[in-house]
């Protein structure tokens, strides 16, 4: 029973740590074909700074934030009439934005990996 109980206090101390701020597996994936596409396509050296970068942004805010933020951000840039709604929302929308924009910057900056083609130069 005492190996037991150790064995649940364990689980319970590390759990949090693997599971907090845990994305979603599809918007994972989402996050890194789109980030793989913006590089140039489908390579190991892409699809590897894009991980480490989802990586980065699931550390430091929730899914809920990223998706929220995500989301204002695709409505902002909507053009005509229907995007001015959102462009002119409230001044949390965004900061919002700006957040997202300037953690996606830091983990793309702190993720980059040199491309076959660059080191070879």
């Amino acid at each position: 029973m005492k190996k037991l109980l150790t064995i649940a206090a364990v689980l319970g101390v590390w759990s949090p740590l693997a599971y907090g701020n845990d994305f979603p597996t599809q918007a994972r994936v989402e996050y890194v074909l789109q980030c793989m596409a913006r590089q140039g396509g489908q390579s190991y050296n892409t699809m590897y700074s894009c991980v480490c970068s989802i990586d980065k942004i699931a550390e430091q805010i929730s899914y809920k934030e990223f998706s929220s933020a995500e989301m204002l951000t695709y409505l902002w840039s909507t053009p005509g009439e229907r995007g001015g709604v959102f462009r002119d929302a409230a001044t949390e929308s965004r900061n919002r934005i700006k957040t997202l924009a300037n953690i996606r910057k830091e983990a793309e900056a702190s993720c980059f990996v040199k491309s076959i083609e660059d080191q070879s130069g």
